[in-house]
């Protein structure tokens, strides 16, 4: 029972109709430059879990994204969140509803992105799609039908700054958050390279081919808030990630995170499940 609603958002992601694929940048939390493809639908689950240290029992955290490309400058997305923990039930973490836009349309060295969300959520949401302000690995300690009683109403801004040199790709996330009740400003950020293993394509068609796997890094953490800025008492991870794109087929992505201070949690694995269905809603005369 603990983990249908999970089952469930998987085989929503796998189903399959009029299948089409791209390869993207692997990250779980930093974003790169690169939009959605005007007219077409992306789904993809993104799951997190690890354990606190010495206390609280093995959770995960999975967020399931609707991501379609509204035009060739403008991205929306919605998220559903469940979370759970283990010896407890699944519960909802709640929603959010994301916008990127990219101001400027042309390749340039640093490509700056605009990013608006508003989450409505709850404190069992354990996907750590971000880490802001003083989060910590205290805050995954408690039962989930405590926390779920925090209601959280938040709105977050992000400047996306990314680069493409060489087969590499470089991005910088810069993270302000502010919810929307009394409490101050927190602020974050995230940092991602990668590139594919191969950067010319193989004359032969397969799916394990060099150039459909692609390797980097990522680092992201905590920058405290409005009135404790810096890096005392936040968390702060790191770690390797790759990611794999089956030619007309799903795209998987992995990482192994590392807590780099006490505050933070030990490790924290997240694995990505997407399909990309091109063309869902046909447009006339282009993309604006």
């Amino acid at each position: 029972m603990k983990s249908k609603l999970l089952i469930l958002s998987y085989l929503v992601s796998l189903s399959t109709c009029g299948l089409s694929s791209a390869q993207e940048v692997p990250y779980f939390v930093a974003y790169s430059h690169h939009l959605e493809e005007p007219g077409s639908l992306e789904v993809e689950t993104k799951t997190a879990t690890g354990r606190p240290q010495n206390a609280g029992d093995r959770f995960f955290g999975e967020s399931t994204e609707f991501e379609y490309g509204t035009t060739a400058w403008w991205t929306t997305e919605v998220y559903v969140d469940v979370t759970g923990t283990v010896n407890e039930n699944t519960v909802l973490g709640g929603f959010r509803l994301e916008n990127r836009v990219r101001p400027l349309m042309q390749e340039h060295w640093i490509n700056p992105v605009l990013y608006f969300e508003f989450e409505d959520t709850n404190g069992a949401d354990k996907s750590v799609l971000e880490v802001v302000g003083h989060d910590a690995a205290s805050d995954f300690v408690d039962n989930v039908h405590v926390l779920r009683q925090d209601k959280q109403r938040e709105a977050e801004l992000k400047l996306i700054l990314s680069s493409d040199a060489k087969g590499w790709n470089f991005a910088e996330n810069a993270i302000f958050e502010k919810d929307l009740s009394n409490d101050p400003w927190e602020f974050g950020y995230a940092l991602g390279a990668s590139r594919p293993l191969r950067l010319r394509a193989s004359a032969k068609r397969c799916a394990f081919c060099a150039q459909n796997v692609s390797a980097g890094a990522e680092m992201y953490g905590g920058l405290g808030d409005r009135y404790t800025p810096g890096l005392r008492n936040t968390s702060q991870y790191a770690g390797p990630v790759a990611g794999w794109q089956i030619p007309n087929g799903p795209r998987f992505s992995f990482e192994a995170g590392f807590g780099l201070n006490d505050y933070s949690l030990p490790h924290l694995f997240r694995v990505g499940v997407a399909y990309e269905f091109g063309q869902v809603f046909q447009r006339r005369g282009g993309s604006r």
